[in-house]
């Protein structure tokens, strides 16, 4: 049993606050700086409250972008990461859900095989196999493509492996009561373990809509069109602008542009997200 005591209550607050401090303190400079003219940030002296440029420099970004640094408006690259994002974290979810289902559910010759060769590529990251990866991307002519970007990175062992042990949880008594009710497989997968995942789905999507939202090195390798840019690779080029000094006003108000769908879907899903990643009884 926890003891009340006051000393020890304001102390975990205090380091608590200090830790959103930490946390917020970082973002609000950003905000600050996206606010102001870009002499002030170059100045060195930034204030700590927001300026009279938000207006502007928010506008500036979402429908000029910044042309000395090759970045084109940011709305459309928000688009492409938004786009990139949802596919690579539905398709993740999807491509596990039935490959968990297979390997649980089914008998199959080299099944346990099957599951620890997926499970062994938890080795190999996207790194490692990147040249590779291209060299196939480049021959289907998926370059500069919704498909090239998202394709290679559906494959999940992770979430196959976290779908495989809550499925494993299951009672097989259920299994076997939906078979004498006439359901097939694809029924039982449809109408029970779906139903049942549905926080586990939400705790993993919050997880990868975050991890395809933030992909850069892969973008990177497969577009050359403008069109197809993503929002972090905006951000990159802004920051590396060819022969000229980078507009950090302008860099900072597109960081703080692409903060906010990350920020947004982890509000909206937190209950699910929270209770996914603690619940144990179904």
């Amino acid at each position: 049993m926890v003891e009340n005591r006051p000393a020890f209550t304001i102390a975990a607050h205090a380091v608590l606050a200090l830790g959103v401090a930490v946390m917020v303190a970082p973002v609000w400079l950003a905000f600050v700086a996206s606010t102001h003219p870009g002499a002030d940030f170059l100045s060195g002296r930034l204030p700590l409250w927001p300026g009279p440029d938000f207006v502007k420099n928010y506008g500036t970004v979402l429908s000029q972008g910044v042309s000395n640094a090759g970045a084109p408006a940011i709305a459309g690259m928000l688009v492409n990461s938004f786009v990139v994002a949802i596919l690579i974290a539905l398709g993740k979810i999807a491509v596990s859900l039935l490959s968990a289902f297979a390997i649980v559910y089914f008998r199959f010759p080299f099944r346990a095989a099957a599951f620890w060769t997926i499970f062994l590529t938890l080795m190999l990251p996207v790194e490692v196999r990147i040249l590779p990866t291209f060299e196939v991307v480049a021959q289907l002519g998926l370059l500069n493509s919704y498909a090239g970007l998202t394709i290679p990175l559906i494959a999940s062992a992770t979430a196959t492996f976290l779908f495989r042990q809550f499925f494993m949880t299951i009672p097989d008594e259920l299994a076997e009561a939906a078979r004498i009710d006439g359901a097939t497989a694809m029924g039982f997968f449809r109408d029970i373990l779906l139903p049942l995942s549905r926080t586990n789905i939400a705790a993993l999507f919050v997880i990868l809509f975050i991890y395809g939202w933030n992909q850069y090195l892969w973008p990177l390798l497969v577009t050359s069109d403008q069109s197809y840019y993503t929002i972090v690779m905006g951000i990159q080029r802004m920051a590396r602008a060819a022969d000229d000094t980078p507009l950090w006003h302008l860099v900072m108000a597109t960081t703080i542009l692409a903060l906010l769908p990350p920020v947004l879907v982890v509000i909206a899903m937190q209950r699910l997200f929270v209770k996914g990643l603690v619940e144990t009884e179904k």
